[in-house]
C-alpha cells in the first residue's frame, strides 16, 4: 500500500495548531514498556509525543514518511528523527522497548507494520496505538462541531478517518489488549486557536479543494456565537483511545 500523504502540504500549520499530548501519556507508556533504553515513535508527525517520550527513555527514534513533517518536527537532543515509513524503521532487530504510533496507524500498511514491530521489539516490549477523534468544548458548541465533522465533511474525510473515530477498534491488532487508564488531552484555547486546529483537518482541506470555497468560513459565525467572547479561553478536550499489548512475535506472525 502506497503512502497516503494528507499533511505535507500544510506541515507548518499542522505543527503549530495540533494539540499536544499530555505528559501523562508518555509516562503511562513508559511505565508499561519492557525497558527504558529505546522508544520508537512511528508516524511521529511534528514530534509532539516523541519529545515527551524522551523524558523517560534513553533514546527515542521518531519516524515519519513525510519529509515535510520531519522538517517541522520539534528539536530535542533525546530524539532522532528519520524520514522513513512505519513499516521500515531502519532500527536494529530486537532493539525497541516501546513501539508506539499516535494518530497515525490508520495510514499504515498494518500487516507490514506489525511484522516490523515483531522484528524491532525486544522481549517484553510494549506496542501501542494511540488515537483521538472527538473534540469536546461545551454543550452549546459540541453539537455544532459534531454535525460539521460527521455531516458537512462526511464525503470529504478519507475512509481511514472513521477508524480513528472508532478508537482503532476495527484495525488489525494481533496482540492481547492491556487495559490502560483513561487519559484525555485538554488545552485552554481562544476561539481563533480552535479554528486554526479545525483548519488542519484533512476533511476540511479536501472539502475546500472540491468546493472551491472555505467550508470552515461557513460554520465559523455559528461557532463564534456559541463560543462568546473570541478572546475568552475555553477548555478543549480530546479523550484518548489507547490500544496496547505486550509484543508476541508468534501471534503477529500468525495473524499477519
Amino acid at each position: 500500500m502506497s503512502f497516503k500523504d494528507h499533511f505535507s502540504g500544510h506541515a507548518a500549520d499542522y505543527a503549530a495548531a495540533r494539540p499536544s499530548y499530555p505528559p501523562a501519556l508518555a509516562a503511562l507508556l513508559a511505565r508499561h514498556a519492557g525497558g527504558r533504553a529505546l522508544a520508537l515513535d512511528c508516524g511521529c508527525g511534528s514530534g509532539q509525543l516523541s519529545v515527551l517520550l524522551a523524558a523517560h527513555f534513553d533514546r527515542v527514534v521518531a519516524t515519519d514518511a513525510s519529509a515535510e513533517q520531519i522538517a517541522h518536527a520539534i528539536a530535542h537532543q533525546g530524539v532522532t528523527y528519520r524520514v522513513a515509513p512505519a513499516e521500515r524503521s531502519g532500527l536494529d532487530d530486537q532493539s525497541a522497548d516501546l513501539v508506539v504510533a499516535a494518530q497515525a496507524a490508520h495510514w499504515f500498511d498494518l500487516p507490514a507494520f506489525w511484522r516490523e514491530v515483531a522484528r524491532v521489539a525486544r522481549p517484553g516490549a510494549l506496542a501501542a496505538l494511540v488515537s483521538y477523534g472527538s473534540i469536546a468544548v461545551s454543550p452549546d458548541l459540541d453539537p455544532l462541531l459534531r454535525h460539521f465533522h460527521d455531516e458537512t465533511l462526511r464525503d470529504y474525510w478519507p475512509a481511514e478517518r472513521w477508524l480513528v473515530t472508532n478508537g482503532y477498534r476495527d484495525v488489525l491488532f494481533p496482540l492481547d489488549d492491556i487495559v490502560l487508564p483513561e487519559i484525555a488531552m485538554t488545552l485552554d484555547w481562544t476561539f481563533g486557536q480552535m479554528l486554526a486546529y479545525l483548519a488542519t483537518w484533512s476533511g476540511v482541506k479536501a472539502a475546500d479543494r472540491a468546493l472551491g470555497t472555505s467550508v470552515l468560513a461557513g460554520i465559523a459565525p455559528a461557532l463564534e456565537r456559541a463560543w462568546g467572547d473570541p478572546q475568552a479561553r475555553r477548555t478543549i478536550s480530546w479523550p484518548l483511545s489507547i490500544r496496547a499489548g505486550r509484543v508476541d512475535v508468534a501471534a503477529i506472525v500468525a495473524n499477519t
